[in-house]
């Protein structure tokens, strides 16, 4: 993925929820645009424990740009396969 290609999702005005799916298959939404730090080569990723502010994270996850296979608007999403 490139890193043009997140950014063009965390600018769009109004901003929308989107999903990041990786090469192993594991997804990581990002629901506000303040909770994606894009750099050249990763994107970092807070990740809000349920019930907890929104738009506070409590943990955060790198993602290579390279492991990034799609990217797809919350709406249009299909729901994470439950394990």
């Amino acid at each position: 993925m490139r890193s043009e290609d997140v950014r063009e999702f965390l600018r769009r005005q109004p901003f929308r929820p989107f999903r990041l799916t990786l090469t192993d298959g594991r997804n990581y939404d990002v629901m506000h645009p303040e909770l994606a730090l894009l750099g050249r080569n990763v994107v970092i990723v807070g990740l809000v424990q349920p019930g907890a502010p929104e738009d506070v994270p409590d943990r955060f996850v790198h993602l290579d740009l390279l492991h990034i296979m799609q990217i797809e608007n919350l709406e249009t999403a299909q729901p994470p396969a439950s394990s």
